[in-house]
């Protein structure tokens, strides 16, 4: 599951075991991505709030299905295997179209995000990449052309916080030797409602 100890669900107490309630999806998982966290369990409790605002709170303008395809583009970027295959999941699942779901799949693994997407879409697409491979080349002008491409500021805000959320979750991963062992794919945890609290899907 992990290159570090963890604790398993049945051996939490205090603390993580109220986290391990409190974040287990509708059918009872702990994704390993956040069992990672169990020796530090105040990590688990910031990862998962950045994730529910980043990606499911109900204020987000960009559509879900869109944001999860924006952090398999990074994964896929990163080359972190665990969150592409989660999250292209949650996306198909969300989507819910298989063809269009796997040419957006093709255009991604083949760097060509222009042969699935386009207008406002495809510019946060390239502002994404570039955040990812080339952050410190980022201009003014970069974000005029996803102004100009349709995106407006806090759109523009939702997938600078994506990208930058899914270059921390690829890293933890990658880093800790995380693997989907045991685990049921693609999951949704459920929302943030406008007050920051966690609801089921």
């Amino acid at each position: 599951m992990t290159w570090i100890k963890t604790v398993e669900d049945e051996d939490a107490q205090g603390r993580l075991k109220v986290l391990y309630d409190r974040i287990r999806s509708p059918d009872g998982q702990i994704d390993n991505i956040m069992k990672a966290h169990s020796l530090r369990p105040h990590t688990m409790d910031g990862h998962m709030a950045l994730y529910k605002n980043v990606l499911h709170h109900s204020a987000n303008k960009l559509p879900k299905w869109f944001l999860e395809a924006i952090g398999v583009y990074v994964s896929m970027l990163n080359r972190c295997s665990y969150c592409v295959e989660h999250h292209f999941i949650g996306m198909k699942n969300l989507l819910c179209d298989d063809d269009r779901c796997q040419s957006i799949r093709s255009a991604l693994e083949t760097d060509d995000p222009a042969s699935a997407f386009a207008g406002a879409e495809l510019a946060a697409l390239t502002y994404a990449r570039m955040l990812t491979r080339e952050p410190s080349a980022i201009t003014p002008q970069a974000i005029e052309n996803a102004r100009s491409a349709g995106l407006e500021d806090g759109e523009i805000l939702e997938v600078n916080q994506v990208s930058a959320y899914f270059a921390y979750a690829n890293r933890t991963v990658l880093g800790l030797g995380i693997n989907p062992e045991g685990e049921k794919l693609g999951l949704a945890p459920g929302d943030t409602d406008d007050s920051g609290n966690w609801t089921h899907a």
